[in-house]
């Protein structure tokens, strides 16, 4: 039951997009506070402890601001986008299962056991091009591939966090770009050739990072079990990565045609995709568990990301305009009319040091985004976007309460502190100071 009522939030909230009907938006929000309500019981102690106080604390503040229910509705509503996102981005999976393109990216991944460098490189690799799609989801599936290999620790920890966090910064399927570019109203198109090329950056610099350890840490590794790739694996490797390119040209092409929001576009091509891929190949028996698993198993494990972003979006929206927001708001335009390099760097701390203690990235980053005007700072909306976004890559690298971090962590059997700061800390410290550095001279 919980499925569909998840799934209907999400295609009325594509229906109000095109209607912008006022009453339609009420029953939206109406179903979103019941899925709230209904994914506290199921979610795990702490994302549920810090969901009920982060939405009890924003809730609490809409109403003291005076708004009343219109302001608590509208709170609400401005994270719809976002749950829409996450809830259906996941379908990405479907055609990717149908090609077989997982199984050729395992038999790359084994093939390249001997040389450690490639494999890593390999592995980093690989993420990149489908973390962009399927999110967290791409992370446990290349561990799957990896499990028997029985891989270094820390190379595991060093390879899904560099790999995994380059999407943090383009891929507009992820929430942390689409709901800065949404708040800041950026264009996704205006925005893409500056988040990816910060994410090409960062990932050579992770592999830079990686051959300096691996030669004070060398590998030894049985090249008995190597066995060649096949003509037609590579050609579906070659299949996937232009399968991902044509979801990211479809998205800036439709951008430009419509001037449809991005996260609405992404919620339609995660939709049709999969069901024209399905109506193409005649692949409607194969594809009828895919989608039955994804609408029992996969919605309803939302539980923590619901309890979060619902909670954590509230309390953004409620903190704009407060006396703590404005006071922020005042000390960061300070520091941009003094120099943009101290503001970035009075950013970065902000939103690191909050959510290293365990608020979530959206009601921090969302709160700022929302807060702070671009033209009142003296600065470019694009450049605004970059730092917010390099502080959310920070946070969700580093922090030990991140999904990435703890999903790392269990993987690599290694604490979230290992995983962030002793083991990536040098790498994101580098690929920040770079970042920072880039945008300030542009």
């Amino acid at each position: 039951m919980r499925s569909y009522l998840i799934l209907g939030m999400c295609t009325l909230f594509i229906v109000q997009y095109f209607l912008d009907a006022a009453w339609l938006q009420y029953l939206v929000v109406l179903l979103s506070l019941m899925a709230f309500l209904g994914s506290a019981g199921k979610a795990d102690r702490f994302p549920r402890m810090l969901g009920l106080v982060m939405m009890s604390v924003g809730i609490a503040l809409e109403w003291s601001k005076g708004t009343g229910v219109a302001g608590i509705s509208e709170g609400i509503f401005l994270i719809l986008p976002l749950l829409s996102l996450i809830t259906l981005a996941p379908l990405l999976a479907i055609p990717l299962k149908l090609g077989g393109y997982f199984e050729a990216v395992s038999r790359l991944l084994h093939n390249l056991l001997h040389h450690p460098q490639k494999l890593y490189a390999g592995i980093t690799g690989t993420l990149f091009f489908v973390s962009p799609i399927l999110n967290l989801g791409s992370v446990r599936i290349v561990n799957e591939f990896l499990e028997d290999l029985e891989l270094p620790s820390e190379m595991s920890a060093k390879s899904y966090i560099v790999g995994f966090s380059t999407a943090l910064m383009w891929s507009p399927y992820f929430a942390s770009v689409s709901l800065v570019l949404h708040y800041l109203n950026v264009p996704f198109k205006d925005y893409f050739v500056y988040g990816m090329g910060i994410s090409i950056l960062s990932l050579l610099v992770g592999n830079l990072f990686f051959v300096l350890w691996e030669k004070r840490n060398p590998m030894v590794c049985d090249q008995a079990s190597i066995q060649p790739i096949e003509k037609k694996q590579r050609r579906k490797l070659t299949e996937m990565v232009l399968f991902v390119a044509l979801l990211m040209a479809a998205c800036l092409i439709i951008e430009a045609v419509t001037k449809w929001s991005m996260i609405v576009i992404v919620c339609l091509i995660s939709i049709s995709v999969p069901l024209l891929m399905t109506a193409v190949t005649s692949k409607w028996k194969q594809a009828k568990p895919l989608w039955t698993d994804f609408r029992d198993r996969a919605v309803p494990l939302m539980n923590n990301e619901i309890m979060l972003f619902m909670s954590a979006g509230m309390l953004a929206f409620a903190l704009k305009g407060t006396s703590v927001m404005n006071g922020v708001s005042h000390i960061l335009k300070l520091l941009a009319h003094q120099s943009f390099f101290l503001f970035a760097i009075a950013v970065l701390l902000i939103v690191f040091c909050l959510t290293y203690i365990g608020i979530h990235q959206i009601a921090v980053v969302g709160a700022l985004a929302m807060q702070l005007n671009p033209a009142e700072l003296g600065i470019n909306s694009i450049a605004l976007a970059f730092i917010l976004l390099l502080t959310w890559y920070i946070s969700t690298a580093l922090s030990p309460f991140s999904g990435l971090n703890l999903m790392v962590s269990r993987f690599s059997h290694l604490s979230g502190v290992q995983v962030g700061l002793r083991t990536n800390g040098l790498y994101i410290l580098t690929v920040v100071t770079i970042g920072v550095a880039a945008i300030s001279f542009l």
